[in-house]
């Protein structure tokens, strides 16, 4: 799992309401989390396994479907989403191919039955959303307007460095 260490660099949380949005803020994401973890443990899958199918379904145009992109996206080491794949493999979600021009490239693509399994969450998600999903927004958009300060000399500032597991 990606984790942080913070240094100085982002405003002070000075009032309750900061607090209380931001705790309102993380109170949703899990809310949404949990849900897909139990979805995704319905049809059988690990909520990483989901992770990495919709994570390759939606690579970015251009983007080569490799390992190293995945691990980027899920923001996990090389060696977890090579046993991710590996375990999706085994299950007949995901499947290895070669690249054309060079050999050596391992590339990532859904088989029928990850596709159709991954369709099927997607819809559920879709329909999460847009039941939960307006509560989710007021609560980010909270967080990011309550408490700012125009105060340069207020503000202290915090920077993430972000360690992969």
């Amino acid at each position: 799992m990606g984790g942080g260490v913070l240094r100085n660099v982002m405003e002070p949380l000075s009032t309750f309401v900061d607090y209380e949005s931001l705790a309102e803020l993380r109170y949703q994401i899990c809310r949404f989390l949990h849900f897909s973890e139990q979805a995704s443990r319905a049809v059988g899958l690990k909520p990483r396994q989901h992770q990495l199918m919709l994570a390759l379904k939606g690579l970015p145009k251009g983007t080569r479907p490799r390992i190293g992109e995945l691990a980027e996206r899920l923001q996990i080491c090389h060696h977890s989403t090579v046993e991710l794949t590996n375990r999706l493999s085994l299950g007949g979600y995901v499947r290895r191919h070669r690249a054309g021009e060079d050999r050596r490239e391992v590339l990532l693509s859904l088989t029928p039955k990850g596709e159709k399994v991954l369709r099927e969450l997607s819809l559920h998600h879709r329909a999460e959303l847009r039941s939960r999903g307006p509560a989710l927004v007021a609560a980010l958009k909270r967080a990011i307007t309550t408490g700012t300060s125009d105060d340069p000399a207020s503000r202290t500032r915090f920077r993430i460095r972000r360690r992969k597991e």
